[in-house]
């Protein structure tokens, strides 16, 4: 028989609630530095609250949602013991899903899922969420920390998030408002975002056997380095946009590539012409293709290739776009132009034509 003193615990089965609630303790000063005026109440409640009545002001405002996660760049973040810039990364991923539609990411939620509570860890993921709304200017209202033992390894993690965003009916951006003559602008990447790490990782890491603590000269930095460079967020860049000029559609260059997520905006009739000769990709994703020999077209399926948003705008707002994105310190360029599928042998949507600038 076994005493009533030596029962099981949820402790023994491996879920810490004390450290669950160390680590919502330790989180609290980064959420509160994501406040809005609209959030009503704090951290801990069963809901996030976010105050709506300033929609009064639309006509007729449309609701915007997303969700993502970060996928296997979680892995990297695990194996070099940094975690304060994953969560940096999830919320590009959420809102610029979002302003692509033109819409104003109002706040997030985050899922940080382990296989055990490390307050001080979840606090650095938490710290990145919190910085990343900060970035992107929406509130980060509440989320949950979920203790999986026996499902992840003890330092096993993953994280994903959902956000809303608001627009005006009448501004919504998309494929609808693009036409023949439009005028494709790039933003740059500050390297590889949050995709096709399952694809860099068996490249460098499997094949090539390389360690993240290698010094590569062409990075300036070692591998996982460069590899857990943070994504740009460009929420706030596309909306000082869309208050200053036309625009007439956004593209999130994410998992797919440039030609894939572009044509997701390009409507039938139309095709996109990307030229390749007016950038140069980041080293990053030149050693990618020579490490792994991998053609062109392979890897530009993949990866984003130095380009993380894609602005699509009548030829009179080039300028002004060019110019406030330079005054925002995101580098972008002309990259190509929106034609008649019967002005050329085209097939629809997008594709990136020539050689890429040495």
């Amino acid at each position: 028989m076994t005493s009533k003193d030596s029962g099981a615990t949820y402790a023994a089965a491996g879920v810490d609630i004390e450290a669950g609630d160390r680590a919502v303790e330790l989180m609290k000063q980064w959420v509160k530095k994501t406040n809005r005026p609209e959030v009503v109440g704090g951290l801990g409640g069963f809901a996030g609250l976010f105050d709506i009545s300033a929609l009064k002001r639309y006509e007729r405002p449309l609701l915007a949602s997303a969700t993502d996660g970060v996928g296997t760049k979680v892995a990297l973040a695990a194996a070099m013991d940094k975690h304060d810039t994953i969560g940096h990364d999830l919320v590009g991923m959420v809102v610029d899903d979002l302003v692509v539609c033109g819409a104003e990411p109002l706040f997030m939620t985050d899922y940080i899922c382990v296989g055990k509570v490390h307050p001080e860890r979840v606090a650095q993921i938490v710290k990145g969420i919190a910085e990343g709304c900060v970035l992107a200017g929406c509130a980060l209202v509440g989320g949950e920390t979920a203790e999986h033992p026996g499902l992840l390894g003890p330092d096993e993690y993953d994280v994903a998030g959902a956000g809303t965003g608001v627009v005006e009916a009448d501004k919504l951006l998309g494929a609808e408002r693009v036409r023949a003559g439009d005028v494709v602008i790039a933003m740059a990447a500050s390297g590889l975002h949050s995709n096709g790490y399952s694809l860099v990782r068996h490249v460098l890491l499997n094949q090539a056997g390389w360690k993240l603590d290698r010094e590569v000269p062409e990075f300036g930095r070692t591998l996982g380095e460069e590899l857990l460079e943070p994504t740009r967020i460009y929420s706030l860049d596309c909306l000082a946009l869309t208050r200053a000029t036309e625009i007439h559609a956004f593209s999130h260059v994410t998992g797919g590539g440039l030609a894939a997520n572009l044509a997701r905006v390009i409507p039938q009739g139309l095709h996109a012409r990307l030229d390749r000769g007016t950038w140069t990709p980041l080293p990053v994703f030149q050693t990618v293709a020579e490490v792994g020999a991998m053609q062109t077209l392979e890897i530009e399926k993949t990866l984003n290739m130095g380009i993380g948003m894609v602005a699509v705008v009548p030829p009179e707002s080039v300028d002004v776009v060019l110019a406030i994105l330079e005054d925002r310190g995101v580098e972008s360029w002309l990259l190509g132009d929106i034609v008649n599928l019967q002005d050329g042998p085209y097939e629809g949507g997008a594709a990136l034509y020539g050689e890429y600038a040495e």
